[in-house]
């Protein structure tokens, strides 16, 4: 399956977003908040699929990274992020053992097929320090089966088991799984 373009990707999502960027920091601001548990302001984090890098923006670090195929997050990103504008599954220019957190919201399901989650998670599990942690966030299709489909760029169906499962395939350990966390989409608000 072929992934849509950089310049595809720019084009979704400035029509799905428009006039939601006041809404859309104020909910991340709150939600940098709570991820703060699990992400100490010393660490050196990389936002996984950043779109508009409104985590890694508001998240306190040491040291950020922000990774998006959409041209766009360079853009969005704070002058104290450094952007990588690259396919995630492919091997990363981080060094392994670099990062402390990984965060990732609403992205897996965006990735080509499962082959391409896999890699990715393994260049995760690579890049985290021994300790680090994977925090992930997203839509679970058990709770919202058709509306799943409403975005025109999701193309792998997931839920918690399933991430639990390939997560442990790559050598993560699980610590937390909330299968319902959020509202399933920001994009109406």
């Amino acid at each position: 399956m072929t992934r849509h373009s950089p310049s595809d990707l720019e084009q979704i999502y400035q029509n799905r977003f428009a006039g939601k960027s006041e809404y859309r920091k104020k909910i991340w601001n709150i939600l940098c908040a709570f991820f703060s548990q699990w992400i100490p302001a010393e660490a050196t984090v990389l936002d996984l699929g950043c779109g508009y890098c409104e985590f890694i923006n508001a998240i306190s670090a040491r040291r950020k990274f922000a990774m998006d195929l959409n041209p766009g997050a360079t853009k969005l990103a704070a002058s104290d992020v450094t952007v990588l504008q690259q396919d995630c599954s492919l091997p990363w220019s981080i060094p392994p053992d670099t990062l402390d957190a990984i965060f990732t919201s609403n992205f897996f399901e965006h990735l080509p097929d499962k082959t391409a989650l896999e890699r990715t998670l393994n260049q995760a599990m690579a890049a985290l320090r021994p300790g680090g942690r994977l925090v992930m966030m997203g839509p679970n299709i058990k709770y919202v089966p058709g509306a799943y489909w409403d975005f025109f760029d999701h193309y792998v169906a997931l839920t918690e088991l399933s991430l639990v499962e390939v997560l442990t395939k790559c050598g993560f350990e699980i610590e937390t799984c909330i299968d319902r966390f959020l509202p399933y989409t920001m994009s109406q608000g």
